[in-house]
C-alpha cells in the first residue's frame, strides 16, 4: 500500500522560507518521478515542481529561482525548499508519485504578514 506523508507546512511572513518533506512508503521510490502540486482556495490543483529518478528537475514558471525540489533515495523522501515566499504561494501542497498516481494528504502553507 502506497503512503505519502507530507510535513513542514505552516504560517510564514512574505519573504520567508519553508522546507516541505514527503516521506514515501510502499513504492520503489528510487525509480519514481516525484512531484509537488498545490491547490489554492477556489483554484485548480497545479503542478509546482517535479524530479525524475535521475535527478532532472522541472518547475512551474512562477516558482523558478525561488523553489528547489530534491530527493533522498536512501530516506525515500522528496523535499521542496521554498524561499522568498509570496502571499500568492498560499495553498495546500501535495506530493505525488507519478508512476502509480498516489497522492499525499497535503500540508497547508500560508504566507501572510
Amino acid at each position: 500500500q502506497v503512503q505519502l506523508v507530507e510535513s513542514g507546512g505552516g504560517l510564514v511572513q512574505p519573504g520567508g522560507s519553508l522546507k516541505l518533506s514527503c516521506a514515501a512508503s510502499g513504492v520503489i521510490f528510487r525509480l519514481n518521478t516525484m512531484s509537488w502540486y498545490r491547490q489554492a482556495p477556489g483554484k485548480e490543483r497545479e503542478s509546482v515542481a517535479s524530479i525524475t529518478r535521475s535527478g532532472l528537475t522541472g518547475y512551474e514558471d512562477s516558482v523558478k529561482g525561488r523553489f528547489t525540489i530534491s530527493r533522498d533515495n536512501a530516506k525515500n523522501t522528496v523535499y521542496l525548499q521554498m524561499n522568498s515566499l509570496k502571499p500568492e504561494d498560499t495553498a495546500v501542497y501535495y506530493c505525488k508519485e507519478e508512476i502509480g498516481g498516489a497522492w499525499g494528504q497535503g500540508t497547508q502553507v500560508t504566507v501572510s504578514s
